[in-house]
C-alpha cells in the first residue's frame, strides 16, 4: 500500500469499512425492507465510494458503483420494492466493488475485474416489472435509471431548499454565563467575583463562586464540560499501525520483566526509600501495561460482523431457514486473539448450520418452528472470554459418533459403555472424523473440527461441545484475554521452577500428613476435599521426576477442561505477572507447557499447560486403577484395602478392587424401570441397589439433594451400590475378623478401632441386576 500513494491507501482503508457496513446494512434491510433509514444509510456510503473512484480516476469502479447507486435510487424514491432478488443484486454489486479495490490494492490497476457482467444484472433487475401502484412516479423515473444519468442527490438539490447553517461559535462562552443561563449562579454574585478578580484576586471565576457559597461545585463541573469544545468522530480517533503497537507490547512485557526482578532486588536490600521508589515504579508500570493492552483490545463485534452474510448465503443455498442471533458482541478480546478466532469461529457457524439446524419440513416433522434459531454468544468468566455458537436443532447422535470411532479404530467396543456422553461426543474433534452421509461443498470431509481445536489450543484455549438430542448443540470456545502478560503461580517441584497461570488455580492446600493427608484409591492418589475424593497427579511424576514423599507438600486446586483436580508441587512461592515466550518446536510438542517466561531472579521458568496436565490425570487415575485391580485379582498380600462407608448407623466395608468410579447423583435423576430404581449415566442404563434396603438397615432417608454410589463396572456392564456417605479408605488385615451369616454380608471386622461390616458384593450387585453375570443381558436395561 506505500507504493500506492497515501491518498489511495486513505480511500482503499475507507471504502473497505464502508463496504463492511453496506454488507451489515443489506442483510437488515432484507428483514426490514420498508426502513429508509437503512436505504438512505446505504445509498450515502456507495456514493461516497462512487465520487472518491471518479476523483482518483478509478473508471471501472466508478461505473458499478453508478450502476449500484441508480438502483437504490428508485429503492429509495419508492419506485421500486425491496426484495430478496434485490438484495442479492446488490451484494453481488458489492462483491465487485470489493474485487476491485483487492486489485487495486495488490497490483496498482482495475483493469483485470470484469464489471460489465455485473452492470448487466443490475440493470436487469432495474427494468423488472414491479407494482405501479407502489410507486406512482416509476415511468418518469425507469428512463433516467435505463440512460444511466446520475441520481439527484442531496448535493445537487437548490441552494434554496437547503436549510441555513447553524452558527459555530469561535470563542468558548465565559463560565459566568453559563452558570447565569443555567441559573446556578447569580448574576450579581457573579459581577463581584468578576471585580475580586480585576483587583488582582488570582483565583479562578468558579473558586470565588464556591468558596463563598454562592453556586454549587456540580453546577460548576457541568459547566466547565460544556465549555469545553466538543470533537467529532473523526477527530476523536486516529488509525495506528498495528506493528507499532506491537511493538509498544514487546517495550511494556520488557519493562514488567525489569520490574520484577528490580522489585525482587529491593525487597532483599530493605531500604525504605527504595521500596517505596519500587513500589510506585511497580504502578506506573501496571498502569501503563494496561494502557498498552486497552489500545490492542478490539469488541468481537469485528469478527461477528461478517457472519450475518455467510449464515444468510448459507441457508439459502441449504433451503434452510436461520435467524442469527448475537449476544455480548462489545466483548472484548486481544487483536492478535482476535484473527486467531475468526477463522474457527465461522467453521463452527458453518458447521452449525449445515449439520446442526434441520430443514423447514423436519422441523415441523418434530414439533419445532421452520425457523431455526443460531445463538453467538460472548461473555467474560474467570479472566477467559467465553464465545458459544448454540443451535436449536437436532443435536449429536452420541450412538452414530461413537460407532464411527469404532469403526475409525479410535475406539474399542469395549471403551465406549465405560465412556461419559461428552467424552464421546469430544471424538469429532479428531483428524478425519465425521459422521456426515455425504461429502457436500461445506462439510463432510472430516476436515475443520480438528483445525478448529489445534488453532485454539495453540493461543492457550481450549474448545468443547455439549448436545441435547432433539433440543440442540452449544460449542464453546474459552480464549485468554490476551497472549501478552498473565498473572501466574511459581512452584518448585525438585530443584526446578515452573509458572501455572492463576486463572486455572481455585485453592491451595497444605499437606501436612496429620490434619491432611494423601490418600490413595486403587493406587491412584486422591485427596478428600470438603468430602469429596479429588484425583491428584503429582508433578514430579508427570515431568519423570524422582517422586517425592506425600508430607509437606502443596496440592493446587485447578480447574480444566471441565475437570477438577489437584496438582502435587514440593513450594509455592509468589503470585506475579510474568511475559509470555513462544518456545520453540520441540519443547511445543511435549505438550507439558504452554511457554517461557523470565522470572524475577532472571532464571527461564516453563510455564505448565493445565490442559495437557487435566488429560494426563484424567488418563493416569484410570490406568493406575486398572493395574491395580488386575494385581489383586491375581493375588495380593494379608492387607485388604477397603472403602469404608455409612448405610443407616452401620458401617459398611466395600473392598476397594471392586470399587470403579465414585458419584453423586441428583436425586431428581432417579427413575424406575419396573420394580428397580436406575438412573441414566454415560449413555447407559444404570440399575441401582440400596445397601440399606439390601441389609435390612432401614432409617430416615438422608437430606440432601444427591445420592453417594459406588459403581461397579465389568465386561461393559455397571451397577450402583447405593450408601448414605462414604466415610474413608482403610486397610484391614485378616485378623479380628469372623464371618457372618446375615444375608448381603461376607462377615465383620474391627477397621479403624469401629465393628465394621463386610460387604457381600457379588450378592449385592445380583441385587441390582440378576443377569448381570449371565451371557444375554437383561433386555429391560438396553437402551434403544
Amino acid at each position: 500500500m506505500e507504493d500506492l500513494g497515501e491518498i489511495v491507501g486513505e480511500f482503499l482503508m475507507e471504502s473497505h469499512e464502508n463496504l463492511d457496513q453496506i454488507d451489515r446494512d443489506l442483510v437488515s434491510l432484507e428483514q426490514e425492507p420498508d426502513s429508509r433509514d437503512l436505504i438512505s444509510r446505504i445509498f450515502r456510503a456507495i456514493h461516497t465510494i462512487k465520487g472518491t473512484s471518479g476523483f482518483l480516476a478509478f473508471s471501472r469502479l466508478e461505473k458499478l458503483a453508478h450502476a449500484g447507486e441508480s438502483l437504490l435510487s428508485r429503492l429509495r424514491d419508492g419506485v421500486q420494492p425491496v426484495t430478496p432478488e434485490t438484495i442479492t443484486v446488490l451484494l453481488l454489486c458489492i462483491d465487485g466493488v470489493r474485487s476491485l479495490l483487492s486489485s487495486i490494492e495488490e497490483k496498482g490497476t482495475e483493469d483485470e475485474v470484469d464489471v460489465d457482467s455485473m452492470i448487466v444484472r443490475i440493470k436487469a433487475q432495474m427494468d423488472a416489472p414491479a407494482d405501479a401502484a407502489a410507486a406512482p412516479a416509476a415511468p418518469a423515473a425507469a428512463p433516467a435509471a435505463a440512460e444511466g444519468e446520475t441520481p439527484v442527490t442531496v448535493e445537487e438539490a437548490p441552494a434554496a431548499t437547503r436549510p441555513a447553517p447553524e452558527p459555530i461559535a469561535e470563542q468558548r462562552q465565559p463560565i459566568g454565563q453559563i452558570l447565569v443561563d443555567s441559573g446556578a449562579a447569580q448574576p450579581a454574585d457573579v459581577s463581584s467575583a468578576l471585580q475580586q478578580q480585576i483587583e488582582g484576586d488570582e483565583r479562578k471565576l468558579g473558586t470565588i463562586l464556591l468558596d463563598e457559597g454562592k453556586t454549587q461545585p456540580a453546577a460548576v463541573n457541568e459547566a466547565l464540560q460544556s465549555q469545553a469544545p466538543k470533537r467529532s468522530i473523526a477527530d476523536s480517533a486516529i488509525r495506528v499501525d498495528v506493528d507499532l503497537l506491537d511493538t509498544l507490547m514487546n517495550m511494556v512485557g520488557e519493562l514488567v520483566l525489569a520490574r520484577n526482578q528490580l522489585v525482587r532486588g529491593v525487597m532483599e536490600i530493605g531500604d525504605s526509600g527504595l521500596v517505596r521508589s519500587a513500589q510506585r515504579l511497580g504502578m506506573i508500570t501496571s498502569e501503563l501495561q494496561e494502557g498498552i493492552m486497552k489500545t490492542r483490545m478490539q469488541p468481537i463485534e469485528h469478527i461477528w460482523s461478517k457472519l450475518p452474510r455467510v449464515v444468510r448465503d448459507l441457508s439459502n443455498s441449504l433451503g434452510k431457514q436461520v435467524q442469527l442471533v448475537m449476544e455480548g458482541k462489545e466483548t472484548e478480546l486481544d487483536r492478535s486473539l482476535l484473527e486467531a478466532v475468526k477463522d474457527p469461529l465461522t467453521h463452527l457457524v458453518r458447521n452449525a448450520v449445515d449439520h446442526g439446524i434441520e430443514d423447514p419440513e423436519r422441523r415441523t416433522a418434530a414439533g419445532k418452528g421452520p425457523e431455526g434459531t443460531l445463538t453467538l454468544r460472548a461473555y467474560h468468566e474467570g479472566g477467559h472470554v467465553a464465545v458459544e455458537v448454540a443451535d436449536d436443532g437436532a443435536g449429536l447422535n452420541v450412538e452414530r459418533i461413537a460407532q464411527k470411532a469404532v469403526e475409525n479404530g479410535l475406539l474399542r467396543p469395549e471403551q465406549v459403555p465405560n465412556m461419559d456422553k461428552r467424552d464421546i461426543m469430544a471424538m469429532v474433534f479428531q483428524p478425519g472424523f465425521s459422521t456426515a452421509a455425504k461429502v457436500t461443498n461445506v462439510s463432510g470431509r472430516g476436515v475443520g473440527m480438528d483445525v478448529v481445536k489445534t488453532n485454539i489450543e495453540n493461543i492457550g484455549g481450549a474448545v468443547s461441545v455439549d448436545s441435547t438430542p432433539g433440543e440442540g448443540t452449544v460449542w464453546r470456545l474459552t480464549i485468554p484475554l490476551t497472549l501478552a502478560i498473565i498473572q501466574a503461580l511459581t512452584v518448585d517441584c525438585g530443584d526446578q521452577r515452573y509458572v501455572v497461570p492463576q486463572v486455572a488455580v481455585l485453592e491451595l492446600v497444605f499437606v501436612d500428613g496429620k490434619s491432611t493427608k494423601v490418600e490413595y484409591a486403587s493406587g491412584a492418589p486422591v485427596y478428600r476435599l470438603r468430602g469429596k475424593l479429588l484425583p491428584l497427579v503429582r508433578l514430579d511424576r508427570a515431568l519423570g521426576f524422582e517422586v517425592g514423599g506425600d508430607q509437606g507438600v502443596y496440592i493446587m486446586v485447578l480447574q480444566a477442561d471441565g475437570r477438577r483436580f489437584g496438582l502435587v508441587v514440593d513450594r509455592v512461592l509468589n503470585t506475579e505477572e510474568v511475559v509470555v515466550k513462544a518456545l520453540n518446536s520441540r519443547l511445543k510438542d511435549i505438550g507439558m507447557y504452554a511457554g517461557a517466561t523470565i522470572l524475577g531472579d532472571g532464571k527461564v521458568g516453563l510455564i505448565l499447560d493445565v490442559s495437557s496436565l487435566a488429560r494426563r490425570s484424567h488418563l493416569a487415575v484410570d490406568s493406575e486403577r486398572e493395574n491395580v485391580v488386575e494385581k489383586r485379582t491375581q493375588g495380593g498380600g494379608g492387607t485388604e484395602r477397603l472403602l469404608v462407608t455409612a448405610v443407616g448407623e452401620r458401617r459398611v466395608a466395600i473392598p476397594l478392587d471392586t470399587v470403579t468410579r465414585l458419584e453423586e447423583f441428583p436425586r431428581d435423576r432417579l427413575e424406575h424401570a419396573g420394580s428397580r430404581e436406575v438412573v441414566q449415566y454415560r449413555g447407559q442404563i444404570l440399575p441401582l441397589v440400596r445397601l440399606s434396603h439390601l441389609l435390612g438397615a432401614y432409617g430416615e432417608e438422608p437430606e440432601g439433594e444427591t445420592v453417594s454410589v459406588v459403581v461397579y463396572s465389568e465386561g461393559g456392564r455397571s451397577v450402583a451400590l447405593v450408601v448414605d456417605r462414604i466415610v474413608d479408605i482403610a486397610e484391614n488385615s485378616t485378623t479380628a475378623r469372623r464371618d457372618a451369616d446375615e444375608d448381603g454380608l461376607v462377615g465383620t471386622a474391627v477397621i479403624q478401632q469401629r465393628v465394621t461390616e463386610l460387604l457381600d458384593v457379588r450378592r449385592a450387585i445380583l441385587a441390582a441386576d440378576p443377569n448381570f453375570y449371565t451371557e444375554a443381558g437383561d433386555e429391560m436395561l438396553v437402551e434403544v
